[in-house]
């Protein structure tokens, strides 16, 4: 029990029924009228009032505490009689105490329901999940102050279905948060808070429309880490258009598919079959004008997929290949196998004992299969190499070149080397980089006319898309400003989605990521 001790009387403890149980009754002190401060001890009547505590000694705690109802003497006041409350032990309407009510809060806004009340119950307070979630949704949010510097940015509240998220970026805490991803929205929350001087955003047109219509003379800063995150995934597309170079990335590159011209590989099975005619029909579509959304349309395929056999030099490139066998710990130990084996050491459990006295870790089973193939008097499979994908090729351009391994520089450099696209497609990253680096966006018009002038299609439509929004990336290379708070925001916005199983609601999921977060300012 934590009251004023001057304002109380302990009159009697005891336990009952693993309950300890607290009376106490008021003393005959002067207590201020809550409407007009006029003090009163003039007694009306009296009542007894029973408030759960936090718990004591392992066992719940019940104050039966008996107050006093008093007159109020003020002829200017309109309240006839009020009842007394005895500061840090009751408040109006309330059956808890302030320091448990508080435990019950934080219960919920740090566990959510069914987390809040396992908690609570072995604190012995025992309350529903739905009680905790009712306190929670109780309790008011912090007052929304027009921040100097605002971060927007969506995130996905189900399957299509996004919401917005604002963050203050000077104080780094969320603002608000509501469903949809609208321009108007944005617009309307936008004139309610006039006074926003920088606004941080990713390249949504959506948001770069509220913004314009909400706070026109608001600064907008399109984030570098969305605008090299654009880039990458073009840099991605590049290299998954040259499939057929990244074989050169190995040091025993596979022999490069035969160019369309030159008669292919005959199709034998009815996979590669259809490959090769879907890939004649596709091809025969590309020499005419017709986009490749309405190829797909006529075809009854996706987009995507006519986009690939479009790109494609010849069909072997559009059909799944099957993967070399990848390195294992037992690698190592291929060639001692292979000449225990020519010595005449044939059991398969004395060879794994043998290697293992080498410091193999791995199974017997795998020892087993490796030497399988001797047994038939095939030769040991030895694990090849494999060609990097479409990502892996893009992580290694978009990496910073110090920060490179010595195996992908070395894969990088036979790649480029071989491939005059993305030999190209690094020069231009690269230059934009320094551009980041330098926070200097002087060489960016250059830069983008590089990139309409590369002849790679995707390339050339991000420098359109950055074009449309270039005093916005001008501003995100240039200045501090960027998307770094909202980004961590949104990942904490998502563990909490989690942690409910995603069946929280806007407001239950603005209350708690909202409160978490100023609950953790005040208890880092």
């Amino acid at each position: 029990m934590s009251p004023h001790l001057d304002a109380v009387r302990v009159e009697r403890v005891w336990s009952s029924g693993g309950v300890v149980r607290i009376a106490a009754r008021t003393r005959e002190l002067m207590v201020a009228c809550p409407d007009c401060r006029c003090e009163s001890a003039r007694v009306h009547s009296r009542y007894s009032r029973t408030l759960a505590d936090v718990a004591a000694g392992g066992r719940p705690v019940l104050i039966s505490l008996a107050v006093r109802r008093l007159f109020c003497d003020s002829a200017d006041c309109g309240r006839r009689t009020f009842a007394e409350q005895v500061e840090g032990l009751t408040v109006r309407y309330q059956r808890r105490s302030p320091l448990l009510q508080h435990l019950v809060e934080m219960a919920g806004v740090l566990l959510a329901g069914r987390g809040g009340a396992r908690l609570l119950r072995i604190l012995k307070t025992p309350l529903s999940r739905t009680s905790v979630l009712f306190q929670l949704m109780r309790m008011g949010l912090p007052a929304v102050t027009t921040p100097r510097v605002l971060g927007v940015d969506d995130f996905a509240l189900y399957t299509d279905v996004y919401g917005t998220l604002l963050v203050n970026a000077d104080t780094r805490l969320p603002i608000e948060l509501w469903a949809g991803r609208d321009a108007e929205q944005l617009a309307s929350w936008l004139r309610a808070h006039p006074g926003v001087e920088v606004v941080c955003r990713d390249g949504s047109l959506v948001y770069r429309q509220g913004i314009a219509q909400g706070a026109p003379d608001a600064v907008q800063v399109s984030d570098r880490f969305h605008l090299w995150q654009g880039l990458s995934k073009r840099v991605s597309d590049i290299a998954a258009a040259h499939r057929g170079c990244l074989a050169a990335a190995v040091l025993e590159p596979e022999p490069a598919p035969p160019p369309s011209d030159e008669p292919c590989e005959a199709a034998d099975t009815p996979a590669l079959r259809h490959a090769k005619r879907l890939f004649e029909t596709v091809q025969g579509y590309t020499g005419t004008a017709r986009s490749l959304s309405a190829i797909a349309r006529e075809l009854g395929l996706n987009r995507r997929t006519v986009a690939k056999y479009a790109r494609a030099a010849c069909w072997q490139e559009c059909v799944r290949r099957t993967p070399s066998r990848r390195s294992t710990s037992l690698d190592p130990y291929l060639e001692y196998l292979r000449q225990r084996w020519e010595e005449g050491e044939h059991t398969a459990t004395v060879l794994h004992q043998e290697i293992a006295a080498k410091g193999y870790g791995g199974h017997y089973q795998r020892v087993k299969m490796a030497i399988a193939p001797l047994r038939r008097g095939l030769p040991i499979d030895t694990p090849r190499e494999r060609p990097p994908s479409p990502r892996q090729v893009a992580r290694w351009i978009t990496t910073t070149p110090p920060k490179r391994g010595l195996h992908p520089t070395e894969a990088l450099r036979r790649l480029l080397e071989h491939c005059p696209e993305l030999d190209q497609t690094h020069t231009l990253v690269r230059q934009f980089a320094a551009m980041l680096d330098a926070r200097d966006a002087a060489p960016l018009p250059a830069w983008l006319d590089q990139l309409a002038a590369s002849g790679l299609s995707a390339l050339a439509s991000l420098a359109n898309a950055i074009r449309e929004d270039q005093l916005a990336v001008v501003q995100g290379i240039t200045t501090p400003f960027n998307s770094g708070v909202n980004e961590g925001r949104i990942t904490d916005l998502k563990l909490q989605k989690r942690i409910m199983a995603g069946r929280a609601g806007v407001p239950l999921l603005r209350h708690r990521v909202v409160l978490m977060a100023h609950l953790r300012r005040h208890y880092p």
